[in-house]
């Protein structure tokens, strides 16, 4: 009888070869969260550019449709422009058909575009230039206008210029750099 017994082969981990998977899954995790989190930040400052630019054409296009005078401004409520030059909180398109920088009705809001990024980056203007108004030629009028997208330590990520043409481009640094101002 001792011949015909079977033996049963237990399948499954053991204890040990569970706990040493699960370590060596923490210790990939805890490499690859840091590189993760700032792809992450480029991702969305890459958006942001993106959405801005956009933005910029559109109001360009609606100058020349219109053939008015158009703004796009931060604004973080949405009705009125902000009067800093940070654009982190959102920004707004309008009908400028009276020249006093500011929509008169709601019907002159073309669009509105409320915190695009994320809370940890800042969308900074250039000094002095709180807004950027396209004229019926689709001109832009001033000096160009820089939007720079910063993170929170003050790293710059990308910026968005437009030149007195009105034309709008996107910029990344190939070399670490501070953010402007």
């Amino acid at each position: 009888m001792e011949g015909n017994v079977m033996r049963r082969k237990v399948r499954g981990f053991t204890l040990v070869e569970l706990l040493l998977v699960l370590t060596i899954v923490v210790v990939c995790a805890t490499v690859a969260l840091p590189a993760m989190g700032g792809l992450l930040e480029r991702q969305r400052a890459g958006a942001a550019m993106g959405a801005l630019a956009t933005q910029m054409q559109l109001a360009r296009m609606a100058a020349i449709t219109y053939r008015q005078a158009v703004i796009l401004c931060p604004s973080r409520s949405g009705i009125a422009c902000d009067a800093a030059e940070d654009w982190s909180g959102g920004w707004m398109v309008f009908l400028d058909r009276d020249g006093n920088r500011q929509p008169d009705s709601a019907g002159d809001i073309l669009r509105v575009e409320s915190a695009p990024t994320s809370r940890t980056l800042q969308l900074l203007g250039t000094t002095g230039r709180t807004q950027l108004r396209y004229l019926p030629d689709g001109r832009s009028t001033g000096t160009n206008l820089t939007i720079s997208v910063c993170t929170g330590d003050g790293a710059l990520l990308g910026a968005v210029i437009v030149n007195n043409a009105g034309r709008p481009r996107t910029f990344r640094p190939a070399a670490p750099a501070a953010c402007p101002g």
